[in-house]
């Protein structure tokens, strides 16, 4: 093991259990059924956290240098239902009327900046226009993903129908608020090699089911492995800002894991798991004994089957280092993608400025056609044209020539030869659960792991979560799906920690994903697998639209382009547990859904 943290030695690990009382005596016992050693006599009271007596953060008012108070606007100027951007002079907040109550909190997402009193108000909520996040109004707490942090709130007074906030203006200025997390508490002589908590991966569902225990007060060992050399990134931005160096992608610092004793054993691969007697094996032999385990290992890119798949400049892009060198191989050269998937066109979207030619290389006829359909596949495909990347669709790969060791040409099953000086592949992913094969852990035959609404697995104490699950989805009839989306994977997390800690808590989100090409974004919410007509509102040749994705006489999923906030107001429809029928969008006439009138 190596990385943030290298192979574990006897050392004095500060631990507390805090497990609900119906857990507590299940837990008392090691996974082989013998007096645990995380059953300890504490060094100090141990201190179990309920909602009403959590720790709360230090006074954002205790010094009234950091203070500011502004009269933002007249009772009257804000109805029921409306938010306002308001300035304090030194910051702004978000100024919100719901139920006839006035809220303020930061007016920022914290996870890209987005606007968010261009967003969607609903149900005590606020959800951003541009990817979906949703921050509770009272609070200012992270509801749904993605991101990782909350918004700061901000205190509201009405005075002789003045609306004033009082706010700290260090929180105006950093527009974003972490949640207060346990720590380990002391004890002495405990062993390295027994764990309450292991996570298997270390991507976003990893990261946000340690964050989620000690959010709620869970303050015993937590460790996260992963088979990467870093701490927990941002893997989406690989194919989107590929000159990314991996340290300024990461999700949280090396201090945050150290600060909430969350420990990450980085470039240390699992081989194999026992769930009878609660533990793993690492490659180099180690072995950690668990209580309770989370499978998040994420997904592993397809490679080509043809001759010359292994040369040097084949591409997979799976680290940051791969999205580097492909960046730089492909300066002023011949690149070819394989593979007309969100991944490939990003990259071909993100090289096509720098390169001196991009092929994208695609078995389908047109790209996206089975996630977005044809018209909207085809406006794409248009814009890529219009910027020098040419499309060989209908076909596939047969040979990757060779030239001094290096991949010189691409020949195609069509009889095309392109030449090519980087190749990558972008033809999708499988779910990475080899290693469970002798576990006892189910697994279908395409290799996901089938998962309850609680993220639970066929094993007791055993969850898992992201690119390698299925689950219920609810809003689609709980039907059996496979969401490898950025968003999924952090609520998976957040769901799988909850029920770590006995919450019975069920997964209940709307998937919700984003992509951008040559500075233009497509917002896509629901579960579109199966539609069967596509009803277009706007202009697809401006892409100025709106896309509904229908079965039967029901909408499934949304996507759109240049048409905020509508993919966040269908995301907030289906969530609320309202179905949005084919008709209601045939007409053309939307002013129910935006909230304007006709």
């Amino acid at each position: 093991m190596g990385g943030c943290f290298s192979k574990p030695k006897p050392v004095e690990v500060k631990v507390e259990v805090v497990l609900p009382e119906k857990e507590r005596e299940k837990e008392e016992l090691s996974p082989n059924g013998k007096a645990s050693p995380l059953a300890y006599k504490t060094n100090g009271t141990t201190r179990h956290y309920h909602h009403e007596e959590r720790p709360i953060g230090l006074n954002p008012y205790t010094n009234p240098k950091d203070i500011v108070e502004a009269s933002v606007c007249h009772v009257k100027d804000l109805e029921n239902g409306q938010m306002r951007e308001v300035d304090l002079g030194c910051g702004k907040a978000l100024l919100i009327k719901q139920n006839g109550e006035y809220y303020a909190m930061g007016h920022k997402c914290p996870h890209y900046g987005a606007p968010l009193v261009k967003g969607v108000l609903s149900r005590g909520r606020v959800r951003c226009p541009w990817h979906g996040a949703c921050f509770n109004i009272a609070t200012g707490d992270l509801e749904d993903f993605p991101g990782l942090d909350g918004l700061p709130k901000f205190q509201v007074k009405i005075e002789k129908e003045r609306v004033y906030i009082r706010a700290s203006k260090q929180a105006l200025q950093s527009q974003r608020r972490t949640k207060v997390m346990a720590k380990c508490i002391a004890l002495s002589n405990y062993s390295t090699a027994i764990t309450n908590i292991l996570i298997i991966g270390a991507g976003p569902a990893g990261l946000v089911c340690a964050e989620t225990l000690r959010q709620e007060g869970f303050s015993d060992r937590i460790v996260m492995c992963t088979s990467e050399k870093y701490l927990p990134y941002d893997r989406s931005k690989l194919s989107k800002s590929m000159d990314s160096q991996a340290e300024q992608i990461f999700l949280r610092s090396k201090e945050f894991f150290h600060m909430y004793d969350i420990e990450v054993l980085t470039e240390t691969q699992v081989i194999n798991v026992d769930t009878k007697n609660k533990t793993v094996v690492f490659k180099d032999g180690f072995r950690m004994e668990y209580n309770k385990l989370l499978i998040a290992t994420g997904s592993t890119p397809k490679t080509l089957k043809c001759k010359g798949k292994e040369l040097d400049n084949v591409f997979t892009i799976r680290t940051p280092e791969d999205a580097n060198r492909v960046v730089k191989l492909a300066s002023n050269r011949n690149v070819v993608i394989v593979g007309a998937s969100f991944l490939g066109m990003e990259v071909a979207g993100y090289l096509c400025e720098k390169a001196h030619s991009v092929s994208v290389v695609e078995l389908e006829n047109i790209p996206f056609k089975k996630f977005l359909g044809e018209k909207v596949g085809l406006a794409i495909m248009k814009v890529f044209e219009s910027n020098r990347v040419k499309f060989y669709m209908q076909t596939e790969v047969s040979e990757l020539r060779e030239q001094e060791g290096k991949m010189k040409e691409v020949v195609l099953k069509s009889g095309k030869v392109l030449r090519a000086d980087v190749c990558v592949i972008g033809i999708g992913a499988s779910p990475t659960t080899c290693f469970l094969k002798q576990s006892g852990v189910t697994i279908d035959a395409k290799g996901y792991i089938p998962v309850n609404k609680m993220m639970q697995t066929n094993i007791p104490g055993v969850f898992a979560a992201g690119d390698v699950v299925i689950f219920p989805l609810a809003f689609r009839n709980n039907k059996k799906v496979n969401v490898p989306h950025w968003q999924m994977a952090h609520m998976q997390g957040r769901i799988a920690a909850l029920n770590m800690l006995a919450q019975g808590t069920e997964i209940n989100t709307i998937p919700y994903l984003w992509t951008a090409m040559f500075g233009k974004s497509i917002r896509y919410a629901g579960n579109g697998e199966g539609f069967d007509d596509v009803i277009i509102q706007g202009d697809i040749e401006e892409l100025r639209f709106v896309a509904f994705y229908t079965k039967n006489d029901e909408v499934i999923a949304v996507a759109s382009m240049n048409y905020d906030p509508i993919v966040s107001k269908v995301a907030e429809v289906m969530a609320s547990g309202k179905s949005i029928r084919k008709r209601d969008v045939e007409t053309g006439d939307i002013s129910w859904l935006t909230g304007k009138g006709s």
